[in-house]
């Protein structure tokens, strides 16, 4: 019986296209090459499922022209390139690779942090110039982490993973603002309060972003966020690009209006804002949050799984939009 047809639309583990060969016909990226949209639909003519990476763009005028497609199976928890509401008028199904990447997404959020605040990027680009002649009492003297307060805003998982270092490893006081305020169970295993996005911008040393990417979201740290900062505070990204203003941020970097920023995502990534590059005060990464062996190769898996669980046996194991797609 003929294998049903799928397109892995990014380089993968070798290990993950040969367990989904054991089930389908796979087309696989595996040169890495950058597709266009026209290439992308072309790729996806004839196949019912695509592994999606995050960065392949799922909107309605693909799923017009690729009528078979059954399932987009992203590699990662964000899912802001799908278009939900277009993929479950089309009755395709929406799955994504969350708790997989929480506790490494975490790890990587408080190091981020603790390099901003301590000016450890700025420090190694002055010693590695060979600036670096004699010790003195102020030289990149940064921000205190133990004890000072953390903010974090966007408190899932992963949120609560960060509170969770800053308040049990490093005696922070933890404060947040979600959409909605977390139960009080689960407050008191953070040592977390809930406050106002603004009396949090206002009164956190760090703040750190973990909120979801949507519409609403959009520049949910703008100018007039970023002026309600502390001049001695830093700003950590490990969200979304588009959250942050990267271009305000960038003029209060500039000016001094906030100590420091630490991003690992940025807006039209991998593009980087041009002024962010010429300010010695932020820490850049290229997005690799979830970058460990064992957890990439857990959310290659678990993408993998959900096209499996939903071609072949009927149930995907981390769905979005099941109900919406069941209803057609």
């Amino acid at each position: 019986m003929t294998k049903p047809a799928i397109l892995v639309a990014r380089k993968i583990f070798p290990a993950t296209i040969a367990a989904l060969e054991q089930h389908f016909e796979v087309e696989s990226n595996q040169d890495d090459a950058s597709w266009s949209k026209a290439e992308l639909i072309a790729r996806l003519q004839g196949k019912v499922g695509a592994f999606t990476t995050g960065s392949e763009r799922i909107d309605a005028e693909l799923l017009t022209a690729c009528p078979q497609l059954r399932i987009c199976a992203n590699m990662a928890v964000g899912y802001n390139n799908f278009d939900i509401d277009a993929m479950s008028a089309a009755g395709v199904l929406a799955t994504n690779a969350p708790d997989v990447l929480t506790e490494t997404t975490a790890d990587f959020g408080f190091a981020l942090l603790m390099a901003t605040a301590r000016r450890i990027s700025e420090s190694e680009h002055f010693l590695r110039a060979g600036l670096w002649k004699k010790w003195s009492y102020d030289m990149f003297a940064g921000a205190e982490i133990h004890g000072s307060t953390l903010g974090i805003i966007g408190m899932g998982r992963i949120g609560q993973g960060i509170a969770k270092r800053g308040a049990h490893g490093f005696g922070m006081n933890v404060i947040y603002h979600n959409r909605s305020q977390l139960d009080a169970a689960t407050e008191a295993d953070c040592k977390a309060r809930f406050v106002s996005k603004e009396e949090l911008l206002k009164t956190a040393d760090h703040v750190v972003l973990v909120v979801p990417y949507s519409a609403a979201s959009h520049h949910t740290i703008g100018a007039a966020e970023l002026a309600l900062m502390q001049p001695t505070a830093t700003l950590v990204n490990i969200a979304r690009g588009g959250i942050v203003d990267d271009a305000a941020l960038a003029v209060a970097l500039r000016d001094g209006r906030i100590a420091a920023a630490g991003l690992d995502v940025f807006e039209g990534e991998p593009k980087v804002h041009p002024d962010l590059l010429t300010v010695p005060n932020v820490v850049l990464t290229p997005h690799i949050a979830s970058a460990t062996v064992a957890t990439r190769t857990a959310m290659a898996q678990l993408a993998a799984d959900n096209l499996i669980g939903f071609l072949i046996q009927n149930k995907p194991l981390t769905p979005i939009n099941a109900a919406q797609v069941a209803s057609k």
